[in-house]
């Protein structure tokens, strides 16, 4: 009976501690939700990416951490992509006319589309693609930022 009482104790005791070792290794997450604003076509979609690295920004299909596309309904549109680890992200935005979920550009590299990026950078023949570190931002709990769609370059 004291072995039974003994062997109890020890499974009781390792269940324990297996449990509070998934609870102090929890990673929590955070939602991040992007209002785009200035769209003025009525038709197609506003496609977004979320990268959490310079790697493929703001471009690359492939290099993104969070993906995804809401029909135009109006001059506004909001999405919301949870389920992200605390951290620094930047946001690329297109809006996609003709379906194939990228940015359009002519022989030159000039956009086609509208696009967005987070942070609202200037975007020029002088400036070029923004860069990562002067679009990102920290979230570190729920976030919402505003991406204001340009329709040409910056002069």
């Amino acid at each position: 009976m004291l072995k039974i009482l003994q062997v109890s104790n020890f499974l009781l005791a390792t269940l324990l501690t297996i449990s509070f070792t998934d609870i102090a290794y929890a990673e929590s997450t955070t939602s991040l939700t992007v209002v785009v604003n200035g769209i003025t076509n009525k038709t197609g979609e506003i496609c977004m990416r979320v990268y959490n690295s310079e790697k493929g920004f703001p471009n690359n299909a492939k290099s993104e951490v969070k993906s995804g596309c809401t029909k135009i309904t109006g001059s506004s549109i909001k999405r919301v992509f949870s389920g992200l680890k605390p951290g620094t992200y930047a946001v690329a935005v297109v809006d996609d006319q003709n379906g194939d979920r990228k940015l359009n550009k002519d022989f030159f590299g000039i956009p086609q589309e509208g696009f967005g990026i987070s942070k609202n950078p200037t975007v020029s023949i002088s400036t070029g693609s923004p860069k990562f570190n002067n679009s990102s931002f920290k979230v570190d709990k729920n976030t919402t930022i505003n991406i204001f769609l340009k329709y040409s370059l910056d002069p």
